[in-house]
């Protein structure tokens, strides 16, 4: 796939997808969410990567959806364009992302860092959904994906006043996994990556599956959901190996299988 606005690197068992549009603080446009839709999906169908970075700049994440082209659109125009049918393929990556944040993550790069499944953020990392101030309202998931993270009182606080958190607030109200000085972000992010590629990847992907069922059914379901994929992974190869490797006190050997 020919790239504009993201870069695209492989490390041993992970792969990093960094935005590359730094002039305009990575705003997301559709071109660009086009090209990190068509990256994770091609990376989610190879072997040799078990995890994602997504990552921007030390001065931005992504400081929100580029404006320029949603400006004089019609409300069918936005209707028909149905730009956010691309967030909705992200949801059904398999492997785990791990979004590695500094600098802005306002609007869509909120909502982007909060599709991943976990955040590293450096000390100079501010979240917000500041829509409000420019007359719409959060519509990648904010509105949904916040309230669940961080509650809703909390919620409605950044919704409606559009205020910027700090990195620190983040990290108190749930809503990011760790803050590192600016200068490890990424590294941080790589070493997540790293222990997480060294894990089964059956068991990864049934394990992340599960977890994300809590969000789209009730306990009762939620539980028979996670019931099942345990069984499933008895059938698998690694399940064997692992479980045999424990017994031998030594270092299992996973074929992902």
């Amino acid at each position: 796939m020919s790239s504009t606005h993201i870069i695209v690197t492989k490390q041993h068992g992970y792969a990093i997808v960094q935005f590359n549009r730094p002039d305009v603080l990575n705003a997301l446009n559709m071109k660009l969410m086009e090209e990190v839709v068509g990256a994770l999906e091609s990376l989610d169908k190879e072997q040799d990567v078990r995890c994602v970075i997504l990552t921007g700049n030390e001065k931005a994440f992504a400081a929100g959806a580029d404006i320029k082209e949603m400006a004089d659109a019609s409300a069918i125009e936005m209707l028909t364009r149905d730009q956010f049918a691309r967030w909705d393929r992200i949801r059904k990556i398999k492997k785990p992302i791990i979004a590695a944040v500094s600098g802005f993550a306002l609007g869509g790069g909120c909502e982007l860092a909060m599709s991943c499944d976990m955040v590293v953020a450096s000390e100079n990392a501010k979240f917000g959904q500041p829509e409000i101030n420019i007359g719409v309202m959060p519509g990648a998931g904010g509105t949904q994906r916040l309230t669940r993270a961080v509650g809703k009182v909390k919620a409605m606080e950044m919704v409606l006043t559009g205020r910027m958190i700090s990195a620190e607030e983040a990290l108190r109200w749930g809503l990011i996994n760790k803050v590192v000085p600016v200068e490890y972000y990424l590294e941080e992010a790589k070493n997540w990556a790293r222990e997480i590629a060294s894990k089964p990847p059956v068991a990864v992907r049934l394990a992340k599956e599960s977890v994300l069922k809590a969000f789209d059914t009730t306990i009762e379901g939620g539980l028979e959901f996670e019931r099942k994929n345990f069984y499933l992974l008895f059938a698998s190869d690694d399940q064997k190996e692992g479980m045999k490797a424990f017994g031998e006190k030594r270092k299992p050997e996973w074929k992902g299988k």
